[in-house]
């Protein structure tokens, strides 16, 4: 994309993110004539004077050309909204990141993806729990992503890597920076079997506030999160929130209720917002993930087609019956009932009950 750079300069530039950027796409239509238009007529944009004012600075002294050979020199590669390649799962929450700087690989069969997340604080049970159920998940062809930070995090991604399986690593810094330090080798075991992915610049430090929008990343680029261990306070509750507002699913593993660091785990599933696992078969069910194989040789031999695109033109999260799509569609029942198994395979839809069907994946999420 040709102006791919100009995407990176408002990506450095702080106070605008997601939101303020879409607002300047909409009313330039490019990124790059955003990026050189006059102070007057960004603030008829809807730029208030503070990010006007940090978008003149940055862009007077911010060489995007020497940024561009920075993110190569770094081994990494840039997704914007408008690449072909971006996520799906995450295009479809509110406001995604206009940019996602990757290092490594990520690929259509990470769409079929599961957060395990959890205190940085772990203890043996939360530890052996993620082993048991990150590894399997991986066994079954899942792909683990989670926060690259001590404790679950770091477990998640190591047992999945050990079962042979890909995971992704969602930054809260530069894909550039490595923290914690003490996941230098994990971090490079992931980038070659999975990815490190960030919406951060380059050089951006692991600061606090970082961190929360992060999480929604990590939801977002799942079906599904998984909650092992985690407190009253645990950041992996954030996570699962944003799940919640993205109509993803939220599972959580149960722990005593005599341990504090199980409280916020146990909660959510007293509060009827997680779904209570015991195995990665809880998981694999609830998300109709039992027959991945099957689904990942469907997709590769059966392309999409016009069939599918008319299909998808009138379902939603909304139930509807397979003679109401016949009607609205104005195809053969047959045709229409012999695609929709196929898009089921693929995972694109789901058969709810009676021959009524959703979309599978459908997010909505009000993050600025």
């Amino acid at each position: 994309m040709a102006d791919v750079k100009y995407w990176i300069g408002f990506n450095i530039v702080p106070g605008i993110g997601p939101a303020r950027f879409k607002r300047l796409l909409d009313y330039f239509g490019d990124a790059e004539p955003a990026w050189r238009a006059a102070p007057p007529e960004l603030a008829r944009a809807g730029l208030d004077r503070k990010s006007l004012q940090s978008l003149v600075t940055v862009r007077d002294k911010l060489d995007l050309d020497a940024e561009m050979q920075r993110i190569d020199e770094a081994g990494a590669h840039l997704l914007t909204l408008l690449d072909e390649g971006y996520p799906r799962l995450l295009r479809q929450i509110d406001l995604p990141p206009p940019v996602l700087y990757i290092k490594g690989s990520y690929s259509s069969e990470d769409e079929w993806a599961v957060a395990v997340v959890g205190t940085r604080a772990a203890k043996t049970y939360g530890k052996e729990m993620t082993r048991y159920l990150a590894g399997d998940l991986a066994r079954n062809r899942i792909t683990v992503v989670s926060g690259l930070a001590r404790g679950i995090d770091s477990v998640a991604h190591r047992t999945a890597l050990e079962a042979g399986g890909r995971t992704i690593a969602v930054l809260g810094c530069g894909v550039d920076v490595v923290y914690p330090r003490e996941n230098a080798k994990l971090s490079q075991d992931i980038v070659a079997n999975g990815a490190l992915v960030t919406e951060y610049a380059l050089g951006t430090k692991p600061e606090r506030g970082n961190f929360p929008p992060r999480n929604r990343i990590i939801s977002g680029l799942t079906l599904g999160t998984l909650v092992t261990q985690a407190g009253e306070r645990s950041g992996a509750l954030i996570t699962a929130y944003y799940a919640l507002e993205q109509g993803r699913e939220v599972f959580a593993v149960p722990g005593s209720a005599l341990d504090r660091g199980c409280t916020g785990a146990n909660k959510l599933i007293q509060q009827g917002a997680a779904k209570l696992v015991l195995r990665a078969q809880d998981v694999l069910e609830e998300l109709n993930l039992t027959m991945i194989s099957q689904q990942a040789e469907v997709r590769e031999v059966v392309p999409g087609n016009e069939t599918e695109a008319l299909l998808l033109k009138y379902l939603s999260e909304e139930s509807v019956h397979v003679d109401d799509l016949r009607r609205a569609c104005g195809l053969p029942i047959a045709q229409v009932s012999a695609t929709l198994a196929l898009m089921e395979l693929k995972g694109m839809v789901r058969q709810t009950s009676g021959m009524h069907y959703v979309l599978a994946r459908e997010g909505s999420i009000d993050y600025v």
